[in-house]
């Protein structure tokens, strides 16, 4: 039978002699070059974990020591181990207090009576390989952690059913001016004014009375346990502003082509007509002074239009000249 080479470092922490010798051979027939060592009281592992840097991948406990024993030996085990995970072993005395020992937080726990070498080496890697799982799934939810709260843009979950917020991170409690607490009593609603907040595009109102109007980005996750939205809000507030002026000096631009273009003509057009018959020599006095009124009249027309032109024209250069922080 080919032996695993893993160099596992197994801490045994157990007063029955014959037992642990039964253990060590169970190991050394599973494993290659266990590294194991052979405690006997609780006080021999308080000063080992005290005086050194440990880092064994598992732990044996016995579960009645000489000097602690049960639930008190399992949390002072626990603590001094910090993540390292324990397998309680036990005799059919204590199956009871075995199972119980699951939720005081050790790995597993055996019948000392049904323990194989077999047996042994499973629990062991499996314990082993759910550690590494656990670390896996706790370095990720640290990470999606540090991507919800530490995001420029602010965040936030809301339970789907009563649109209560659930979290939000630092750039929403900034931006809209509700401590965090303030928003954990909150749904959704009570800051969205336009629409319902499925809606991509709507408007948003800030502690202060601010109206702004956002773009919200949202997948549906769950959270603790309830189906609920993980929503990413934009400002698109200054952009909005910044296209609306835009649009409205396009108008007035739009406006002044279309006089130069046509209201101009009109009166221009007029005059030139009215200097050829004045510079016609046929015409009577009577009718050049009717000629030149007429052309005065039209004169004042064409001076208007110019003015609204070089109103509308600076009305546009101030639109233009308008500063627009992103």
């Amino acid at each position: 039978m080919n032996k695993d080479a893993t160099k596992f470092g197994i801490l045994v922490v157990e007063d029955n002699l014959g037992d642990f010798v039964l253990i060590e051979d169970y190991l050394e027939e599973q494993i290659l070059a266990p590294q194991i060592m052979h405690l006997k009281t609780f006080s021999e592992a308080q000063q080992l974990f005290k005086n050194n840097k440990i880092n064994f991948d598992v732990i044996l406990l016995d579960l009645t020591l000489p000097d602690m024993s049960r639930e008190a030996l399992i949390s002072e085990m626990i603590l001094m181990a910090k993540g390292i995970p324990i397998i309680v072993l036990t005799g059919f005395s204590d199956v009871d207090f075995g199972t119980k020992s699951l939720s005081l937080g050790v790995a597993d726990y055996l019948l000392k009576d049904d323990i194989t070498s077999t047996s042994l080496y499973k629990n062991i890697i499996y314990t082993i390989e759910r550690k590494k799982k656990k670390l896996e799934l706790e370095e990720s939810e640290q990470r999606y952690s540090d991507l919800f709260h530490l995001s420029p843009q602010p965040m936030w979950v809301y339970e789907f059913d009563s649109l209560k917020f659930q979290d939000v991170n630092n750039a929403a409690i900034e931006h809209y001016g509700y401590s965090r607490d303030e928003f954990l009593s909150m749904t959704v609603n009570e800051i969205n004014i336009s629409s319902q907040e499925i809606a991509s595009i709507c408007k948003h109102q800030k502690k202060n009375g601010e109206i702004i109007q956002v773009e919200c980005k949202q997948n549906s996750i769950l959270f603790k346990g309830k189906k609920a939205n993980l929503v990413i809000v934009n400002d698109i507030t200054k952009i909005t502003n910044y296209i609306n002026t835009i649009e409205n000096q396009n108008t007035k631009l739009q406006e002044i082509a279309w006089m130069q273009s046509h209201v101009v003509r009109a009166p221009l057009a007029r005059m030139m007509g009215l200097i050829d018959l004045i510079q016609d020599e046929s015409s009577t006095e009577s009718e050049k002074s009717d000629l030149l009124e007429n052309l005065l009249g039209s004169a004042f027309e064409l001076d208007k239009i110019i003015r609204e032109i070089s109103s509308k024209t600076h009305e546009a250069k101030v639109s233009e000249t308008k500063k627009i922080d992103f």
